[in-house]
């Protein structure tokens, strides 16, 4: 019996303004959300990029210290390629994220400061499909996502933030998860792929340390992009899956 081809991806809804990125590593972006990035900022809307590290544990050929630095650069310009202005980083260490009260804390500071309609995050599901795990700190900081972006919504969680100013921010529509294996909604990135190949490849210390296929930029994003734009009805695609709030 031949195997069934997956569903056709839904288009995902693109009538908000802002979005904020929550993601663990910088290069989180980059593989796979980057091009939907440049597509949107194309488009008027204003997307801030929030890193819980600086990756400073994720070039094996270089002391943490030294690689904090360059890897913070990395990802500010590799972000003002696709039309990011706004890149912070959190401070929680690399490699050994802990889902917890701080790091639900420091996300919920993020939304309200920012008060954003979407909320991007990448796959928070133990696997990337099948048996592949996923990553410690994509795990926790995915799920700190989710459950910070409400804890931003309720004026009695995390009391401290009122006393720093920071009103609770009920606006978040959806959560979206790039690149999860539960994803059943994409975007068209056809015209602004080489927008999220030219951010990945601004990752030059990190793809030098990583090498193998995930160091090839374009051929790694190409074999992805037309995976799921496959099942979008286009060249390239991104995908998400959607957590609705409201």
């Amino acid at each position: 019996m031949s195997e069934q081809a997956p569903p056709p991806f839904e288009p995902v809804d693109e009538d908000w303004r802002t979005a904020l990125a929550v993601v663990a590593h910088p290069d989180d972006m980059e593989y796979g959300a980057a091009a939907a990035v440049a597509r949107w900022t194309s488009q008027g809307k204003r997307i801030v990029y929030v890193m819980a590290t600086s990756g400073e544990a994720g070039i094996d050929s270089m002391d943490p210290d030294e690689c904090r630095t360059v890897r913070e650069a990395e990802q500010i310009a590799s972000a003002a390629l696709v039309g990011v202005d706004t890149v912070e980083f959190l401070g929680h260490p690399d490699g050994v994220v802990e889902y917890g009260l701080p790091l639900r804390r420091d996300i919920a500071r993020a939304v309200r400061r920012h008060r954003p309609e979407i909320v991007l995050t990448t796959n928070f599901r133990d696997t990337y499909g099948g048996t592949f795990p996923n990553q410690a700190d994509h795990i926790a900081v995915g799920r700190a996502t989710l459950d910070g972006v409400r804890d931003a919504g309720n004026r009695w969680v995390f009391r401290e933030l009122l006393a720093e100013g920071h009103e609770p921010w009920n606006g978040v529509r959806q959560v979206w998860a790039a690149g999860s294996p539960e994803a059943r909604h994409a975007v068209d990135t056809t015209d602004h792929f080489d927008a999220g190949v030219a951010s990945l490849e601004a990752h030059r210390a990190y793809l030098d340390g990583l090498g193998g296929d995930m160091a090839d930029a374009r051929g790694f994003l190409d074999s992805f992009g037309r995976m799921t734009g496959s099942r979008l009805g286009v060249r390239y695609a991104s995908s998400f899956e959607v957590v609705p709030l409201r």
